[in-house]
């Protein structure tokens, strides 16, 4: 009888999987990528990799999902921080992470949105729906949590400061991708991004 496996061993492997399937991503992209590229990367069996992952599009959503995660977790508010620090300190980290791109799943996601059985069939990855919700609630609830605490006094909707946000940091994303950070002068944009945020957000005790 073989043994059994624990489910923290399955979710430790899974995540193994999926760090080395994002690897792939990044150096592939998404249209070029195999199971077998995973295997490979991974070390992990052809039996192994199909019992965790039907095939190469669901293996990018679950790509996607545990990224997403870390965002989402980063929004999480602190007990330890004043928000608008927690929130400058995402900001600082999205430079780093923005300026480098070329090492980011952004060309994957290009792929993806725009040749892969998702651009003809939109219904069959509701994922994509949900991740956008997932992350503007988080967002969302990140300054409702600043405002209930006295932090924040914003003189805007939250819901549209939260789309404006989303849509500035993935525009940036994509047009740094596509010209190079030099260009689009990633650290001058963010610099500014975060002035406008001050001024919608209004946090207390920030001059």
């Amino acid at each position: 009888m073989s043994p059994k496996v624990s489910e923290a061993y399955k979710k430790e492997k899974k995540i193994d999987l999926l760090r080395a399937a994002k690897r792939v991503f990044i150096n592939k992209g998404y249209t070029h990528a195999t199971m077998q590229d995973v295997m490979d990367e991974s070390g992990m069996s052809r039996g192994g990799l199909y019992s965790y992952f039907n095939h190469i599009d669901h293996l990018f959503m679950e790509v996607l999902q545990f990224e997403d995660q870390e965002d989402i977790l980063f929004f999480e508010p602190s007990d330890e921080y004043p928000l608008w620090t927690q929130l400058t300190e995402w900001l600082r980290l999205q430079q780093k992470n923005i300026e480098g791109i070329n090492n980011s799943l952004v060309r994957a996601k290009a792929e993806f949105f725009l040749t892969s059985n998702y651009a003809r069939d939109k219904e069959n990855y509701p994922y994509i729906t949900e991740r956008y919700d997932n992350i503007k609630n988080a967002i969302k609830g990140f300054i409702q949590k600043g405002i209930k605490q006295g932090e924040f006094q914003p003189i805007l909707d939250p819901e549209h400061i939260v789309l404006y946000f989303i849509s500035f940091i993935d525009g940036l994303m994509l047009d740094t991708f596509q010209l190079g950070s030099q260009k689009t002068d990633v650290k001058v944009q963010l610099t500014a991004f975060q002035f406008s945020l001050k001024a919608m957000l209004l946090p207390v005790g920030e001059k």
